[in-house]
């Protein structure tokens, strides 16, 4: 062979081996990248070619699937009482994409994922149309159902989360306002106007806010019982009944402000179970100085503070500061000065001292399945923290109880339960001059001293009159109707 004929053939075998290194690398290397990926329509047309498995409540299924009359995509995503229900789905969208447990759980809805390769093989040979699984919640329908009405019942901005304390399972998880998937979980064409008309810059309520997990809120009074559990654990006060070291007024250190009760309380000196009975802020601004901010601090990460929570959906993470003078600590001990938190981390405060100081990983997913319901994947109940031991706890379920029986919390009383609880109203705005949050945090014992429940409720109304906003009178009755639709269902 001459001498150009070589270098030609050589050129054209070197271009042969670079087309199979190519290809070899698209159909394996990038394989799943080019799957995945959000460019590639085939992987939508794919995803919506079948019905989506379900979202199950109660044994019932909250969402649907149907054909859709045009475009590429065969089915749609439908919602059954979409708005109640959106703070837990979050939506399943041709145009718009997917959010919480749609998104999550998508490969198990659509069939797609690798641990049902089984199921899918045994169905392609027998012929069987290709299904998705199921995603099995731990939502309790009448607890939700309760929360999500007595905070559309007020009219103004809020949310309420229902836990079990003996398993960390999620109940109830809503927020309001709130908005309905099914409106926008068609193609671009058909659906982007309701889509539009959701968004914050359009409605400056943001119903897809979910203030469950997503908005983190002054706690106010509530986060009281953090600081009384702070006080037990390091040995400042060892009882409910042992009076506090607490003037009246009291100067915060550092300054020459006077740190100020709601009203003419009788604060001085107070034991802890009045204190927390009427509210006094002297004595637990005190408390909190007199640990001082490392303590404090320590207290509030053992209940979960200053730690993102995946339900599995993410909630954000709940602020105590890490660095703080005196008179700030006294401040965030009362749940003022930065001290911020989720719905669903004040429900995990209540469900810790109800479950004997054992605080467990909170979640609201018991079970993946296949499409013929085989179990793919269980949650076990799993132990977060200790933040206080059983006979602190104890100590602070009197307390708490004592609110509900002669304090701030009676709106709470449920016949035949015990009922613990701490109110709160939380100011914010500069100079405290927006309209303050109403806060109630409870659990519910029942006559075998097993805790079914306990729930976290905040309201946010900017229309209320000032002075008709307390924890006790906005949020302790949505916390009464979910607790007793949970002991309901347990009879």
């Amino acid at each position: 062979m001459n001498k150009p004929l070589r270098r030609i053939a050589i050129f054209c075998g070197l271009l042969v081996l670079a087309l199979l290194i190519r290809d070899n690398w698209l159909q394996y290397a990038q394989a799943d990248k080019l799957r995945t990926d959000p460019d590639n329509r085939r992987v939508a047309i794919e995803r919506y070619a079948s019905p989506r498995g379900d979202i199950i409540v109660d044994g019932n299924p909250i969402t649907g699937s149907v054909e859709t009359k045009a475009g590429d995509y065969k089915y749609k995503r439908t919602y059954k009482n979409g708005p109640m229900w959106a703070p837990v789905t979050g939506y399943s969208s041709q145009a718009f994409g997917g959010t919480q447990l749609e998104k999550i759980n998508d490969g198990i809805l659509t069939g797609n994922d690798d641990r049902l390769f089984f199921r899918n093989t045994l169905d392609m040979i027998t012929g069987k149309p290709k299904q998705g699984g199921n995603v099995v919640t731990t939502l309790n329908a009448a607890a939700q159902k309760a929360a999500y009405n007595g905070l559309k019942a007020q009219g103004g901005k809020g949310a309420a989360v229902a836990i079990e304390p003996s398993t960390g399972k999620i109940l109830a998880l809503a927020s309001y306002p709130s908005y309905d998937p099914s409106s926008f979980s068609g193609d671009r064409n058909s659906d982007s106007a309701a889509w539009q008309k959701l968004q914050k810059k359009i409605d400056p309520t943001d119903p897809t806010l979910n203030r469950a997990l997503r908005e983190t809120y002054p706690p106010g009074s509530t986060f009281k019982v953090v600081t009384a559990a702070a006080a037990l654990e390091n040995g400042l006060y060892s009882s409910a009944d042992q009076k506090t070291n607490s003037p009246l007024p009291w100067v915060m250190p550092g300054t020459q402000t006077e740190l100020k009760n709601e009203g003419n309380l009788p604060c001085q000196n107070a034991t802890m179970r009045e204190a927390l009975r009427v509210s006094c802020n002297t004595v637990f601004g005190k408390i909190g100085a007199d640990l001082g901010k490392d303590k404090m601090l320590d207290e509030a990460k053992k209940f979960g503070f200053d730690a993102e929570q995946f339900v599995p959906v993410r909630a954000n993470a709940s602020v105590f500061s890490k660095e703080m003078n005196q008179s700030q600590t006294a401040l965030s001990s009362i749940g003022q000065f930065n001290t911020a938190a989720t719905p669903l981390q004040m429900a995990m405060v209540a469900s810790a001292v109800a479950n004997d100081g054992k605080l467990m990983k909170p979640y609201m997913v018991d079970e993946l399945q296949s499409s013929n319901l085989d179990p793919i994947e269980k949650t076990e109940p799993q132990e977060l923290s200790r933040p206080l031991s059983a006979q602190n706890a104890q100590i602070l379920q009197s307390m708490m109880e004592t609110v509900v029986k002669s304090g701030t919390g009676t709106k709470a009383l449920i016949d035949g339960a015990t009922v613990g609880g701490k109110t709160g109203t939380a100011q914010h705005g500069v100079d405290n001059s927006e309209n303050p949050y109403a806060w109630f945090i409870s659990y519910a014992k029942l006559p075998d001293n097993s805790s079914p429940v306990a729930v976290a409720v905040v309201i946010e109304d900017d229309n209320a009159v000032r002075d008709d906003i307390s924890g006790g009178g906005l949020a302790a009755p949505i916390a009464k109707s979910v607790m007793q639709a949970v002991i309901n269902s347990k009879k």
